[in-house]
């Protein structure tokens, strides 16, 4: 077993840089049963059994089972990120990849934004987002209003991810749509718009609600499958679940701490 996995060299990353006294540490949101299956197993701790539950994994990284979808994630992380417990919060899980992107079945996508693919209005010249129709996603937060739909995560923690990942890691902004592109024309479009490597459910609304906090955020997914024609898409979920449980393991000293005291 690798002595730091990539969760782990980000949660001792940011001990450090905490300084003196009682670091914060992190706060990881996994969003499906099987993903945080996937994710405690490799830190000897039981799953939570429900959506909304906290759980220890070890010391300085706390995780949440948010349920899926956009509105799940946002209301979890806004329940459960603490900033006197939580230096930032971290969106763990698989993803799919959208066409034309340089990314396979197993690969480590690293997040560099979190854009909100498909809030907006669709009008018969196409579709305009929440920022085009006056609303930018990050209204009322420093900056924000230049986000457009676009929120920016943590460079400093995408280089550490990199930086600590074995085999292919790859980084780019991450969609996060409501509506999983299963058509070739959605799929284009999505990664026509947003520029976004991969698609999942959550991480914009995770990155919204750290920014309005006043924590950083991060994005971190494994490729299980393809979008585009349901009927033509490749899925490897087994595949991309051993690899989350790899890129998210405790080191060998991690191992064994179990559920203790969160302060919720």
């Amino acid at each position: 077993m690798a002595e730091h996995s990539i969760l782990q060299a980000l949660a001792s990353w940011l001990a450090g840089a905490e300084g003196a006294g009682t670091p914060r540490g992190l706060l990881v949101l996994v969003a499906a049963g099987k993903e945080a299956e996937a994710v405690c197993e490799g830190w000897g701790v039981p799953a939570p059994s429900r959506p909304w539950a906290p759980v220890v994994l070890g010391p300085g990284v706390d995780l949440v089972r948010t349920g899926v979808g956009l509105s799940n994630a946002s209301g979890a992380a806004a329940r459960f990120a603490d900033p006197a417990r939580h230096a930032g919060l971290l969106s763990v899980g698989v993803a799919g990849a959208l066409p034309g992107a340089p990314v396979g079945i197993g690969d480590v996508v690293v997040g560099t934004s979190g854009v909100f693919a498909d809030v907006g209005l669709m009008t018969p010249d196409g579709f305009s987002d929440q920022a085009a129709m006056g609303f930018p996603a990050g209204e009322g937060v420093a900056g924000g209003s230049a986000w457009g739909a676009a929120l920016p995560l943590d460079a400093g923690w995408a280089r550490v991810m990199a930086g600590a990942g074995e085999g292919r890691v790859r980084t780019g902004p991450i969609a996060t749509v409501s509506t999983c592109s299963g058509t070739d024309p959605l799929a284009a479009s999505v990664a026509a718009r947003t520029g976004a490597i991969a698609e999942a459910m959550e991480g914009a609304g995770v990155a919204l609600v750290a920014s309005r906090l006043g924590l950083p955020a991060g994005e971190l997914r494994i490729i299980s499958n393809t979008t585009g024609d349901r009927s033509r898409q490749t899925w490897d979920l087994p595949r991309a679940l051993a690899v989350l449980q790899a890129t998210t393991r405790a080191g060998e000293r991690g191992l064994g701490v179990r559920n203790s005291g969160l302060g919720f």
